[in-house]
């Protein structure tokens, strides 16, 4: 039985892993880490959220020739140099063909419980919450795993390209793979710096 220390170890020894080995990450992990995903809670108990899984090479190009289409027109409207844009486009197609599991996390727009934004967020916040779950989940699986916010930027495309539901709004996308290597951690804010406490009265 794991100590609390031993806990606390695990969850702070997490790290977004950006280069993988090409090693194929077999179905009953990656079955056993979504399962663990929806174990995390949501507002009202709706589960919102839904994967696409891809671990198909030509998925895999074709939603990054999307998603890189998408940023490279944003670059070029911001005034990017072409030498910036053909340097960001090759290396994010680099990195989605390169990592064994692709997971896109999306919204079930139909699960909530009225129409209104502060429900929309509740969804929202409740898919990010289950999308932090499986990151936990494939660190303990000795996965490596990364969360790219790119789907953001051209929701429909994705959806479109996955052939999703029309349901189903992407909100980001995962790179899961056993790891080539692992990041050092990197400094973290002071808990003075970001923690306000308000103490009983009487202490």
């Amino acid at each position: 039985m794991p100590t609390k220390e031993d806990l606390q170890t695990f969850l702070r020894t997490r790290r977004s892993v950006r280069r993988f080995k090409p090693d194929p990450v077999p179905d009953s992990v990656i079955e056993s880490i979504l399962h663990t995903a929806t174990f995390a809670p949501s507002a009202h108990n709706l589960q919102p959220w839904r994967f696409a899984v891809i671990n198909n090479s030509s998925v895999k190009t074709r939603l990054g020739e999307v998603l890189t289409s998408k940023m490279q027109a944003d670059m070029q409207a911001e005034g990017a140099d072409k030498s910036s844009i053909e340097k960001r486009v090759t290396t994010s197609q680099r990195r989605i063909n390169e990592a064994p599991v692709v997971v896109i996390l999306c919204r079930d727009k139909t699960d909530v419980r009225a129409d209104t934004p502060e429900e929309a967020v509740m969804g929202i916040q409740s898919t990010a919450l289950a999308g932090m779950q499986l990151l936990l989940a494939a660190h303990a699986e000795g996965l490596g795993g990364n969360w790219i916010c790119w789907p953001l930027y051209a929701q429909e495309a994705t959806r479109t390209t996955l052939e999703l539901p029309e349901t189903w709004e992407p909100q980001a996308m995962y790179f899961f793979g056993y790891p080539a290597e692992i990041p050092q951690v990197k400094e973290r804010k002071s808990i003075k710096e970001i923690v306000k406490t308000f103490k009983p009265s009487n202490v």
